[in-house]
């Protein structure tokens, strides 16, 4: 911990940005581990008992994504305007009762319209909350903080990983609706709690953010123009400048960048334990096991590839995940065996969920905490095209090929672009620093 770190917790106890951090990381777990991953554990069963074709189980996670494209911009915007805190509880409210009612569907319409809601409330809650981060701590802190932030989806896996295939068994043909009684009821409670302990800036605890300069050194570098507090105008800040968003072209890069990881990852999440079940011959306990063992490895992916992208540079960082995903889902598809499973799931887990808590800092870096929010979600709208058409498309590659070999390859195809339009990025800090100048 540095000098100003300490002066900024002593007497005071622990920085209630470390709060904000640990409630950020169980919403991540709710709206995306809950709401999203763990949808790969529970579709064979979904699927066999709704009668569902492969291009059918891939619409309904393109309806999620969807869904999650919908609210993704609204709420960043309204996050930034008003706060994430309500945000974030109300959209947690609406996914923990989607993932109910999705347990007590009797068929792909019903099922279509109630994955829809709950893609809603993920991007209702996601988006605002990973962009809530940057408002805690400094710039400089920004991509650890992120990184941690993420890891939350890889808790969903830890916990619902040996879970979930306990349920499928203990209840039978209704176990697919029992577990999303179960992962509904715990996404409620983590919005509960959001709402009790999230605060939307440092300023409401009488705080900096943590790892801020002394205000003297913000000023010489400018910092303090980028960073005011989240708010509207009669929050004491100035009025919010929408068009360092929308006119910034670092920001037009980034969304184009991260459509590669919407569509790419969400192929290996959707159709995971499919491919091992049905072209595998795996069980699904060892599905979900080896789903958990992604879950362990990618926890701290985050926080590793976050602290790498503090020290040299978002664009880079990014460009080594991409890569690294794109060996593991051609190794799923072009070594059909336990040891390249394996080796898939390992590389896989390496990275996991890093590239947004990278891109939540670099939205951070770009245009301030306040507009962070929007930034964001504006980003993020790209990301759910990518989300949104990758399912779909590698169902119809499976049902035509009666294989998702296809599938995985073309999700890594995809990845590789990722990284080649990540290594063109330019550096966040140096964009800001143009745009704090009026270029």
């Amino acid at each position: 911990m540095t000098a100003t770190e300490k002066s900024q917790t002593r007497g005071a106890g622990l920085h209630y940005g470390w709060v904000i951090l640990a409630v950020s990381m169980l919403t991540v777990m709710g709206s995306i581990g809950l709401a999203r991953f763990v949808y790969t554990l529970i579709l064979p069963s979904m699927q066999d008992a709704l009668g569902l074709s492969n291009t059918q189980a891939g619409g309904l996670a393109t309806a999620n994504f969807l869904g999650y494209l919908a609210l993704a911009v609204i709420s960043g915007v309204v996050a930034s305007r008003h706060g994430p805190r309500r945000v974030v509880a109300v959209s947690m409210l609406v996914t923990g009762l989607a993932m109910v009612l999705t347990g007590m569907a009797s068929s792909f319409q019903g099922a279509l319209v109630l994955r829809f809601v709950t893609g809603a409330g993920s991007g209702g809650s996601n988006v605002p909350v990973m962009a809530l981060v940057p408002a805690w701590f400094a710039a400089r802190r920004r991509g650890l903080a992120t990184g941690i932030a993420v890891g939350g989806s890889s808790l969903g896996l830890i916990l619902m990983g040996p879970l979930v295939p306990r349920v499928l068994e203990a209840f039978g043909a209704d176990g697919w609706r029992c577990s999303w009684y179960i992962l509904g009821a715990l996404v409620l409670l983590v919005g509960i709690l959001g709402y009790v302990l999230l605060r939307d800036r440092p300023e409401e605890k009488g705080l900096r953010p943590i790892a801020a300069a002394p205000p003297a050194v913000e000023r010489e570098q400018g910092e303090v123009a980028r960073r005011p507090a989240l708010g509207d105008a009669q929050d004491g800040g100035p009025p919010l400048n929408w068009k360092r968003i929308y006119r910034s072209g670092p920001m037009w890069h980034l969304a184009f960048v991260y459509v590669a990881f919407g569509f790419s990852y969400v192929i290996y999440g959707t159709f995971f334990a499919k491919y091992l079940i049905v072209e595998g011959g795996y069980s699904r306990q060892a599905v979900g096991s080896l789903w958990a063992v992604v879950g362990w490895i990618s926890i701290f992916s985050g926080l590793a590839w976050g602290s790498i992208s503090d020290v040299i540079g978002r664009n880079y960082a990014l460009a080594l995940v991409y890569l690294v995903q794109a060996v593991s889902y051609a190794t799923f598809a072009l070594w059909p065996s336990p040891a390249g499973f394996t080796a898939s799931a390992i590389a896989f887990g390496l990275t996991g969920w890093s590239i947004p808590g990278i891109v939540a800092a670099a939205c951070g870096d770009y245009v301030g905490a306040r507009l962070a929010p929007a930034a964001f979600g504006f980003v993020t709208l790209f990301f759910g095209l990518g989300q949104a058409a990758g399912p779909s498309v590698a169902g119809l590659l499976a049902d035509a090929t009666s294989s998702f070999g296809p599938a995985f390859l073309v999700a890594a195809g995809v990845a590789v672009l990722g990284a080649l339009g990540s290594l063109l990025l330019r550096p966040p800090r140096a964009a800001a620093g143009m745009a704090s100048q009026g270029l």
